[in-house]
């Protein structure tokens, strides 16, 4: 949980930031609205905003609206003071906290935004029997390893045990094993004193340290060197690590939950994962179905996301038309949530009106239903096919494109048929600027529509401006972000 406070809080913005810190948030302050926008378009983040009731709440929540940060935000100010909290609330804040600042209040609006941002959407009982046996130990020490497909949400499993265990107040720290390099993953989990390396310029603690009295995720754990592996049993099991290049070991009071999206008893088997490690992280195992296993919560998942990135673009709210919803039923859904969540950003930018539709439904890969072809007729023989295509040649209606029906080629006035005598890099070309029309210029929804990275994107329009083609300037954040380049 990130917590950036605006304004002084009437003076109590240490007791307010102390009780958050206390919570498990990382508090950010800034004295201003114009210093928590500017904060926030450095990417700095924010999970929840706390803003003092004597600044103007409507212009930091229109201000926020405008950039389209979708970031809760809760007032503050003196308890007697019902004027202004009636102000506030109409203004848009989701909450308005009496000050002095209680402890109990502030860590129940803290935990009330966590389950928002982070709470697991579902209705289908596949999932609901792994959500119970979830619950049922959360309370425990025990260590828990996650394993299931990617993008079904190992990671907000992980949180939602965090949530539900006795360690909900402390820390939760989450590291990626396979998104750092080998030689700074060490360092990374255990930290490392002054001078332990090149580069190593004063101590720094590790995660390990940091989760000291929380939870320690993870993620993507049979990435890990065997090497390392050794390292981490050591942790694991006698709660003590050793930083690189220091003498004394240090002491930790951390639960550990990992994820993977391997068979884990395999890897361990074929000799890439240690056993032993294996055995004591799987004291219990929850996999997490597929999506295409949970029939149930596609449709509800698909609202959530309409919902959610609706409100996230500045845009109305979004339905799911019954056709589009039926396409969205019917794909088998490979990437699982992740996926299903790319789909919904994409349609919500992609619908011209309040309901998606099915031409606003890009599904990744063809759908193994819709891409059966139907029973064809019964070949004619290839003579019969000859005499037709050279009937339909030497006819004065069909040409060419009566030769190509003969053989099985698109009709006339197929969609496709438009583009022929056209290279790829002309209709690539037309392709990528009609869409950043439709995006208003946009980059940053124009490459997510396109399917490529903002940096193909830059550079297309880069090559294009430089053949004297004229480029729709940017727009938005994205202006912003040229402007500051």
């Amino acid at each position: 949980m990130r917590l950036l406070i605006v304004g002084t809080l009437e003076g109590y913005i240490t007791a307010a930031g102390k009780i958050a810190l206390q919570r498990g948030a990382k508090v950010a302050h800034t004295e201003s609205i114009d210093g928590a926008l500017t904060a926030l378009r450095s990417g700095q983040g924010a999970d929840l905003v706390m803003i003092d009731v004597k600044l103007d709440v409507g212009l930091l929540i229109d201000g926020l609206k405008a950039e389209r940060f979708a970031v809760p935000v809760v007032a503050c100010g003196v308890g007697t003071d019902a004027q202004a909290a009636v102000k506030a609330i109409r203004a848009g804040a989701k909450e308005y906290i009496p000050l002095p600042p209680d402890a109990q209040l502030i860590g129940a609006v803290l935990e009330a935004i966590a389950e928002e941002s982070h709470a697991i959407v579902s209705r289908d009982p596949a999932m609901a029997a792994v959500l119970r046996l979830a619950e049922q130990i959360a309370p425990s020490e025990a260590s828990v390893l996650i394993t299931g497909e990617s993008g079904t949400g190992k990671e907000l499993m992980a949180r939602h045990i965090h949530r539900k265990s006795r360690r909900a107040n402390g820390p939760f720290i989450s590291v990626n094993c396979a998104a750092i390099p080998e030689n700074l993953l060490e360092s990374e989990l255990f930290g490392h004193e002054k001078g332990a390396f090149t580069g190593a310029v004063a101590r720094r603690i590790g995660k390990f340290e940091e989760a000291n009295g929380g939870t320690l995720l993870l993620d993507e754990i049979s990435e890990m060197d065997l090497r390392l592996q050794a390292k981490l049993l050591r942790a694991i099991q006698e709660r003590v690590i050793d930083r690189v290049g220091g003498s004394q070991p240090v002491k930790v009071d951390i639960r550990i939950l990992a994820t993977s999206n391997r068979d884990m008893l395999a890897e361990a088997k074929a000799g890439r994962f240690r056993e032993d490690l294996y055995f004591r992280l799987n004291v219990v195992n929850l996999t997490l179905p597929p999506l295409r296993e949970r029939p149930a919560d596609v449709a509800l998942l698909a609202q959530h996301f309409a919902r959610k990135y609706a409100e996230a673009n500045g845009l109305p709210d979004r339905t799911i038309g019954r056709e589009a919803m039926a396409m969205l039923q019917a794909h088998h859904w490979r990437g699982n949530v992740r996926e299903l969540e790319n789909t919904l950003h994409r349609a919500v930018l992609l619908s011209s009106t309040a309901e998606i539709g099915p031409e606003a439904i890009l599904l990744t890969g063809a759908d193994p239903v819709a891409a059966t072809p139907k029973p064809a007729e019964p070949a004619a023989p290839l003579a019969s096919r000859a005499a037709a295509a050279a009937s339909a040649y030497g006819g004065s209606s069909g040409g060419f494109a009566g030769a190509a029906a003969a053989y099985g080629g698109q009709p006339p006035g197929s969609p496709t048929q438009a583009l022929v005598g056209r290279t790829v890099a002309e209709v690539e070309r037309d392709l990528i600027l009609d869409t950043l029309s439709h995006t208003l210029g946009n980059r940053t929804h124009a490459a997510t529509i396109l399917g490529i990275s903002i940096r193909t994107l830059r550079n297309k329009l880069k090559q294009y401006s430089e053949e004297g083609i004229a480029v729709p300037p940017p727009a938005g954040s994205d202006a912003d972000e040229r402007a500051t380049a």
